[in-house]
């Protein structure tokens, strides 16, 4: 296993120069004319050699031991114990990591990186209808251009609690939400008093399989008593976007705009290179100055600080991939619109910015993922070629990130400055000057805001549920092999 490593740590520093760092992990030579392992345990190896080299916590995990494989009976005995590869790996997570799984075919997880899925087009919210009760209700928080649901009647905040006329409750919104049927109808409900109550309106909904999401929502000018601020609405840090969103800064650099509101109050994060990208939009390179430092194992810490140390930072730059240059703002103030569903890529880009320009935050407090991830795959040589006995394919935490003055901390998420909660009676519309959170950062631009705001959050956004969708997209990661888009 020794020997596998340091080929491993060759490769990897090869791929990631190659690259500038945007190559993922190889986990390497595989002996199984020694081990004898096939099928299940096949992967089950796979699974352990990945996560031995390149898990955040390895050396905090007693069964990652590096010495867990040097005798090959005992090895294969401990493999054998548990077959089922999805079972094997959740035993060897540590017990802090919230973030990483493991998928049995890859090209589903390839293409959910670049933000595409099946989908109906309509993004929500689940919450309980109460404190402590089954029953669930979804708040919608917007619909997808382009989807079956933009030609339906349904939109921003409409409720609904139940799917083809059963009640959602804690029970069976996975099944009835989340299973693989393309098709369900959705029975829409409104408030009466303090209960959720049926109003008669169904929506037939259908799933296009591989949706391809524009992350861009919306992008906009606003004239506030002269000034030209930008709004713009950015749902997934996506690298096959990152040429889409720079000539969104360009317009914005040519209408004259001095300041940005940054909705990122349903982005769950993605690609930390992306992340990289717009923070320079908005900030400029600052003569390249660091935006954050990256912390890994320690197999993996030695190896980058006497191979290249400069793998272990991240920095502002004046260009893209290709040498395209970036359009940036070169802004000195930024606000943020964030929520609890606002997470990994998106609380890095406001830790990471902070340190350079102030960073005005309005909303409730982020998710708290200050950690990041790489796609590994069963690779069989080092010319990139997967096994063919299997699709499976690892997204484990493998590096925690700080800004450029050391603080990571905060696993609890960020808090904003100016607390305000998404409420169902007053939704507004997503991008309209009236709508509450927009409204509140526009007002601070102004100087006329209010010490507590002037919307009355009656019925917040509370008691969320942590939907399956959700749990996989909240992430921070390193470019998949073999693509072409600009994702670290």
């Amino acid at each position: 296993m020794k020997m596998r490593f340091l080929y491993l740590l060759a490769l990897l520093f090869i791929g990631f120069n190659a690259c500038e760092k945007e190559e993922t992990t190889n986990t390497g030579d595989r002996d199984d004319a020694t081990i004898n392992l096939t099928g299940s345990l096949e992967i089950s190896d796979f699974v352990w050699q990945g996560l031995n080299q390149f898990y955040y916590w390895q050396e905090a995990v007693p069964n990652l031991a590096d010495t867990k494989d040097d005798n090959t009976t005992s090895y294969a005995q401990f493999i054998q114990s548990n077959p089922e590869p999805d079972a094997f790996f959740e035993t060897l997570l540590h017990d802090d990591d919230r973030f990483s799984w493991i998928v049995d075919d890859y090209v589903e997880l390839e293409n959910s990186l670049s933000g595409i899925e099946a989908s109906n087009g309509v993004e929500f919210i689940l919450l309980l209808q109460c404190q402590g009760c089954p029953g669930v209700v979804g708040f919608v928080t917007y619909i997808l251009e382009g989807s079956d649901a933009a030609n339906k009647d349904i939109q921003r905040g409409d409720l609904f609690i139940g799917v083809n006329g059963t009640p959602l409750t804690v029970n069976n919104y996975r099944s009835l939400l989340f299973s693989e049927n393309l098709e369900y109808t959705l029975n829409m409900g409104e408030i009466q008093g303090d209960d959720f109550v049926l109003n008669g309106t169904d929506v037939a909904l259908v799933k296009e399989e591989n949706f391809q999401t524009n992350p861009i929502q919306i992008n906009r000018v606003l004239d506030i008593d002269g000034q030209k601020v930008g709004y713009l609405m950015y749902n997934q840090f996506v690298g096959t976007f990152d040429e889409q969103l720079n000539t969104v800064f360009g317009e914005f650099k040519a209408a004259g705009v001095t300041d940005l509101i940054l909705d990122l109050r349903y982005n769950p994060g993605g690609s930390i290179a992306s992340c990289i990208y717009l923070a320079s939009m908005i900030a400029g390179d600052r003569g390249s100055a660091v935006f954050s430092k990256e912390q890994w194992n320690s197999k993996l810490m030695a190896y980058w600080q006497e191979e290249n140390p400069s793998r272990l930072t991240d920095r502002l730059t004046a260009v893209m991939e290709g040498g395209i240059a970036i359009n940036s703002l070169n802004l000195d103030r930024l606000y943020v619109l964030t929520t609890s569903r606002s997470a990994s890529a998106s609380e890095l880009l406001i830790n990471g910015l902070k340190p350079h320009i102030e960073v005005i935050q309005i909303g409730d407090t982020t998710v708290g993922k200050n950690v990041g991830s790489i796609t590994v795959y069963d690779y069989i040589d080092n010319s990139g070629n997967k096994n063919p006995n299997h699709k499976y394919a690892m997204q484990p935490i493998v590096l925690k990130i700080a800004n450029s003055e050391g603080f990571s901390d905060y696993t609890d998420g960020l808090v904003p400055d100016i607390m305000l909660r998404e409420s169902f009676s007053n939704a507004g519309i997503l991008g309209d000057e009236q709508e509450p959170l927009l409204k509140r950062a526009l007002d601070e631009l102004r100087g006329t805001a209010t010490a507590k705001g002037e919307f009355p959050t009656l019925y917040p956004i509370e008691n969320t549920l942590i939907t399956p969708k959700e749990q996989l997209s909240q992430r921070m990661f390193v470019k998949p092999i073999g693509q072409k888009t600009n994702q670290r």
